[in-house]
């Protein structure tokens, strides 16, 4: 690779902060020619083009954004520098940005995540939204990973890949009571209120077929569509709930809740969806490789 001009790569951040060479050029006090030519020859040493034209916009291209996050990077140990010749030490830190599915459970996210939480070299961003909100992010480079309990098809517009990190059983947990007698599945369910995931959960819709097939129409005490409410109300309600146990293991580990039935047939699966990169996020891929299993 040619000989890397931070002088360059100052003028690509401003560029990339600014979002116009109009605007970056005033910012740094040169002509607008002059930093085009700027922006070129870094594009040239890299050999990679950084930005592309969108409706007369630059947008950073894939290797444009890990550029920037280089050029962040290299920036923040120049002022560490500086603090380490004031005798005030600085550390670099890597950066890991995870979307997680509103509707999943948190305590598989932090299962998850859990080595990288006290790591004093990486910075962790989480954003919970909806699952097509976070894809649209990934596909935008500004999530490096997406956890969800629902696989991304692959297509010419959304080239991800599907790690299944984990298959669960899903359960009827309740309040242990005294004199409790066995639970009887499907029957008890005629007199028994359960409160359910929301129609979009693919573990209700297996739980529906079952009730179907029983010929029992269950008592829905609450349907409800986020896993952290979905605790809440197990923990609440004098039924049951329908619920990958490691939602409630805090409260099964208690004894708050216990297991009534489980169904072998019923899983929720825990997946990372990573997009097709050639430039991957070092540190996730180190987190992958001890977790992942399959891929789709």
């Amino acid at each position: 690779m040619a000989f890397l001009n931070y002088h360059h790569l100052r003028y690509f951040r401003a560029i990339a902060t600014e979002g116009s060479l109009t605007r970056a050029a005033r910012h740094l006090k040169i002509s607008q020619s002059a930093l085009s030519v700027q922006l070129r020859s870094l594009e040239e040493s890299l050999g990679q083009v950084l930005f592309e034209r969108k409706h007369k916009a630059l947008v950073l291209t894939e290797a444009g954004r890990i550029a920037l996050e280089y050029a962040h990077a290299i920036f923040r140990s120049g002022e560490e520098l500086a603090d380490v010749m004031r005798n005030r030490a600085g550390r670099s830190r890597g950066l890991v940005r995870v979307g997680a599915a509103s509707n999943l459970s948190r305590n598989f996210q932090l299962s998850f995540l859990r080595p990288l939480i006290p790591r004093d070299d990486v910075e962790l961003i989480i954003h919970s939204g909806t699952l097509r909100e976070l894809l649209g992010q990934l596909q935008a480079h500004t999530l490096d990973v997406v956890l969800s309990n629902t696989p991304v098809r692959r297509d010419a517009e959304m080239t991800c890949h599907s790690h299944l990190l984990d298959e669960q059983a899903v359960s009827l947990v309740g309040h242990k009571k005294r004199g409790m007698k066995r639970f009887r599945f499907p029957e008890d369910l005629r007199k028994v209120p359960i409160v359910l995931p929301s129609q979009g959960s693919s573990i209700r819709a297996a739980f529906d077929v079952l009730m179907d097939q029983s010929g029992i129409r269950p008592i829905i005490a609450a349907e409800v569509d986020d896993m952290a409410m979905l605790r809440l109300v197990a923990r609440e309600t004098q039924g049951v709930t329908l619920v990958p146990p490691v939602v409630v293991k805090d409260e099964l580990e208690s004894g708050v809740l216990v297991e009534r039935h489980r169904f072998p047939q019923i899983k929720e699966s825990f997946y990372a969806i990573t997009p097709s990169r050639r430039f991957p996020n070092l540190i996730l891929r180190e987190l992958m490789s001890g977790k992942g299993r399959k891929g789709g």
